[in-house]
């Protein structure tokens, strides 16, 4: 996938309860796109915030993620398996929309199809933009992040591997099947529903197996 993506973390609202400039700017990305989003049902009852969009060549909008919990930072104190520990608590919600190979707007390329294994990727990238090995010097952690950006590429195009194993979540109530994989740095996870998107989560502190999704009623009530 060539996107580009805007960086629109959730601003306060300004002073008297009115939505602020910069909360207006950042919900305006996600209100362009013709696909629904997707966050945590009803039952996660903590912090949300619209994280930023992801564009294709002609500025379409492609996909976007939405956090849940606290917002994460680069940190290297998480063991796998240690989320009782995990100082940080969080879930971040991918949507990708589903499109074929298509011509772009200009006439002047083709865009690349998107597929389940497009949302597994971006989960995956998100998950390794907060995270930083323990004892690498500062110096080292662009070439460990190209290094594993690759890595996670080549897992999301191998859902079938070994990598991975298979558990069932609710999407709209509805049981779905997801791809899910864990790490020394968190969990990441991909499926697709019966809205016409894909959907990737990333996360560390929380636990996937008791995640449910449902669709954003209303992304203008992030402002």
């Amino acid at each position: 996938m060539e996107t580009t993506s805007g960086a629109v973390a959730q601003a306060p609202a300004a002073e008297g309860g009115e939505a602020s400039p910069s909360a207006r700017r950042a919900v305006d990305g996600f209100l362009r796109a013709p696909f629904p989003w997707y966050g945590l049902d009803e039952a996660f009852t903590g912090p949300r915030r619209l994280m930023q969009v992801g564009t294709a060549a002609d500025g379409a909008v492609e996909h976007g993620s939405i956090g849940h919990g606290d917002e994460p930072s680069v940190r290297n104190e998480h063991v796998a398996g240690d989320d009782q520990d995990a100082k940080e608590k969080f879930a971040v919600v991918v949507t990708v929309a589903a499109n074929p190979v298509r011509r772009s707007a200009d006439g002047t390329g083709m865009l690349e199809a998107t597929s389940v294994s497009s949302a597994a990727w971006l989960a995956g990238v998100g998950l390794l933009s907060c995270t930083w090995p323990g004892q690498m010097d500062h110096s080292l952690r662009d070439d460990w992040l190209d290094q594993q950006t690759e890595t996670a590429w080549v897992l999301a195009d191998d859902l079938h591997g070994e990598d991975w194993s298979t558990l069932s979540l609710p999407v709209d109530g509805v049981p779905t099947r997801f791809h899910y994989r864990e790490s020394e740095f968190g969990w990441v996870l991909a499926g697709s529903t019966e809205q016409g998107v894909h959907l990737g989560a990333y996360g560390r502190g929380m636990s996937a197996y008791g995640l449910a999704f449902a669709v954003v009623k209303d992304i203008g009530a992030y402002t």
